[in-house]
């Protein structure tokens, strides 16, 4: 009989890769926790194999039974929905998961940006997470914690390419000549994987989850480069980012500062995650794939006045 792993966050970018990996490769029985067993993504992952339990991390009790019977957990949580909530929601996971006597819990976590900088910049959706690792650690739980890079696909979503007055494109935030470390959340899954498949090895341990680390302006090259258009990184100081105004401006703006003051590169990392996915996306071959898409946000910001 399989070993059950638990996978929260399975409808979303990464644990749906997790649970998609794990489902593939057949070593473990996938359950997936969600709030909605209806939703799409629910069921497409019911239709590959996924056992699906109701609950969320505010239910304790749907915690507990979820966790009933299960070997690992692969834990996210989300700050972007929940914001200081992140916390609570974490704790109440992390609390089910040591009654349960879970043997492997996979947490993704982020480093603690406020004490990089000091105490100066604060960045409560990576310092929450790192809060929650500290968290799990004093419980002495067995786990491996990830610290996921900038995804790729937030050039689809929260950064996307934009037009200057002169009809260029760019991108732009407070990063300046600072290596940007990235990814796609859909190699997450092969990671994760991996660790599961290691547990001597990776309990206790934190892994950078790392395919890319170069320049901003080197990602404009290979976006001028795939997308036959020149594309150009504009680095936007912290303060000018933090006074844009948008919901969480100044949290970016700060995330950026602290990277390009603190986090020189992440070459260690990139080196590790390869080993353990050896099938992790470049960026130009990610970019690639995605291009059509890409294509097609071009042509709007172009059409627009």
């Amino acid at each position: 009989m399989k070993k059950i792993i638990l996978v929260t966050g399975a409808t979303g970018a990464q644990g749906g890769s997790v649970a998609r990996v794990l489902l593939d490769n057949k070593k473990f029985a996938v359950r997936i926790l969600t709030r909605n067993v209806q939703s799409q993504q629910a069921q497409a992952l019911a239709a590959a194999g996924a056992e699906i339990v109701e609950g969320d991390f505010d239910d304790v009790a749907s915690l507990q039974r979820a966790l009933q019977g299960v070997y690992g957990v692969f834990g996210v949580t989300n700050f972007w929905e929940h914001f200081e909530h992140e916390f609570r929601q974490g704790k109440n996971l992390i609390d089910a998961v040591k009654l349960a006597g879970v043997e492997h819990f996979i947490y993704s976590s982020l480093k603690d940006y406020n004490a990089l900088s000091g105490g100066t910049l604060s960045v409560p959706h990576c310092d929450i997470k790192a809060a929650l690792r500290n968290y799990a650690k004093e419980l002495q739980v067995p786990a491996t914690f990830t610290e996921v890079a900038f995804y790729y696909e937030n050039f689809l979503t929260f950064f996307p390419l934009q037009k200057d007055e002169q009809g260029s494109l760019f991108f732009g935030f407070p990063q300046g000549d600072t290596k940007l470390s990235m990814f796609s959340a859909e190699d997450l899954g092969g990671v994760v994987a991996s660790i599961f498949d290691h547990p001597n090895e990776y309990i206790g341990r934190t892994v950078g989850v790392v395919a890319e680390d170069l320049t901003c302006a080197e990602y404009a090259q290979i976006m001028s480069k795939v997308l036959e258009r020149e594309v150009y990184f504009n680095y936007i100081p912290r303060d000018v980012y933090a006074g844009f105004g948008f919901p969480g401006a100044e949290e970016l703006a700060n995330m950026f500062e602290v990277q390009r003051l603190y986090i020189p590169n992440r070459q260690l990392d990139l080196i590790e995650s390869y080993g353990l996915n050896p099938n992790m996306q470049r960026f130009e071959s990610w970019l690639k794939k995605h291009k059509a898409t890409f294509v097609g946000r071009i042509s709007e910001q172009l059409a627009t006045v």
